[in-house]
């Protein structure tokens, strides 16, 4: 379930995570690192974001949408 940006959160994290549609499986992982970091780097413009409790702070799970890879793509 996505979730709105939040800063307090933001904060705290301590892990990310990226999640991957299968439809991007064949994608060179070079070409998917850098667009991860792309979007690690903003996290605000995430189509899809989720933060998940862990014992020391949080994790910060973005689910790549085509509209984050149209917005990066360049």
């Amino acid at each position: 379930m996505a979730e709105k940006f939040d800063p307090y959160r933001e904060a705290l994290i301590v892990e990310t995570l990226t999640t991957w549609p299968e439809e991007y499986d064949d994608w060179e992982s070079s070409e998917r690192t850098r667009l991860e970091k792309l979007l690690h780097a903003q996290p605000d413009a995430a189509g899809e974001l989720e933060y998940i409790r862990t014992h020391t702070g949080f994790c910060r799970r973005i689910t790549v949408t085509p509209a984050d890879i149209q917005r990066l793509a360049n």
